[in-house]
C-alpha cells in the first residue's frame, strides 16, 4: 500500500506576497502615525505649560502692581494733609510785605510746623519710578518751604540793614517750594489715574504768583 503523500509544491496556492506586505506597510504606517500623534501631544504639552520662571514674574509684576497701589493711595493721603498745613506758611511768605504779617514768634512756629510736616517722608518705602518721583518732589518742596522760613527768621531776628534783602529772598524760596510742589502734585494725579483712582488734586493753595502748576480742572475722582 503506497504511501498518502501532499501535493507537489507546484499543485499548492501560490501565497498572496502582495498581501502581506501591503499588511506589514499598513502597520508600519499606522506605528510613525502613533510615533507622530504622542511626540505632537508632548511638545503641544511642553510648550502651552507654564514657564516656571515666567510665572515668578508674572506674580512679582502683580505684586508690585498691588503694593504700588497701596502706596499712591497713602502718599495721596499724607500729601493732602500737608498741603492744608504747609499753604497757609508759603501764602504768608509769598506776600508782598511779609514782614509786616509776622514776627520771630510765628517765624518760629513756621519752622516747627515744616519740621514735622517732612517727617512722613523722611524714610519713604520702595516703589515704582513715578512714585517715587511724587515722594522725592514733595519732599524738595517741603525741604525748600523749611529753607524760606529760615531765612524769613533771619530776616526778622537779624540786622535791620539785612532784613530786606532776607525778606527777600525768603519770598522767593517760598515761591520756588510752590512750584516744586505743584509739580510733585502733577505726577502724584497722573499716577493716582494710572492706578484706576481718577483725578485727584493736592496742590497749595498759595494764591497766584510764581511759576506753579494749576490743577487742570477735572472732576475730583473722574477719569480712573
Amino acid at each position: 500500500m503506497s504511501r498518502r503523500t501532499g501535493k507537489p509544491s507546484y499543485l499548492l496556492p501560490a501565497r498572496d506576497t502582495r498581501r502581506n506586505r501591503i499588511g506589514r506597510l499598513a502597520a508600519v504606517v499606522t506605528a510613525i502615525g502613533l510615533a507622530a500623534a504622542l511626540l505632537g501631544g508632548a511638545v503641544g504639552y511642553t510648550v502651552g505649560r507654564p514657564d516656571p520662571i515666567d510665572s515668578s514674574i508674572t506674580e512679582m509684576r502683580e505684586a508690585e502692581a498691588r503694593r504700588d497701589t497701596q502706596q499712591i493711595a497713602e502718599l495721596t493721603t499724607t500729601a493732602r494733609r500737608l498741603s492744608d498745613e504747609i499753604s497757609p506758611i508759603l501764602a504768608a511768605l509769598k506776600a508782598d510785605t511779609p514782614s509786616q504779617q509776622a514776627g520771630a514768634e510765628q517765624a518760629r512756629q513756621w519752622q516747627q510746623a515744616v519740621r514735622q510736616a517732612a517727617q512722613p517722608l523722611a524714610d519713604p518705602p520702595s516703589g515704582t519710578t513715578a512714585t517715587n518721583v511724587a515722594r522725592g518732589g514733595l519732599r524738595v518742596a517741603l525741604d525748600q518751604a523749611a529753607l524760606a522760613v529760615d531765612t524769613y527768621l533771619l530776616a526778622v531776628t537779624g540786622p535791620a540793614a539785612q532784613r530786606a534783602a532776607l525778606t527777600q529772598l525768603a519770598t522767593r524760596q517760598a515761591t520756588q517750594a510752590a512750584a516744586t510742589w505743584s509739580i510733585a502734585a502733577t505726577q502724584l494725579d497722573q499716577i493716582n489715574i494710572d492706578a484706576g483712582h481718577g483725578h485727584q488734586h493736592v496742590h497749595l493753595e498759595t494764591g497766584p504768583g510764581g511759576d506753579a502748576f494749576a490743577p487742570d480742572g477735572a472732576a475730583e475722582g473722574s477719569g480712573g
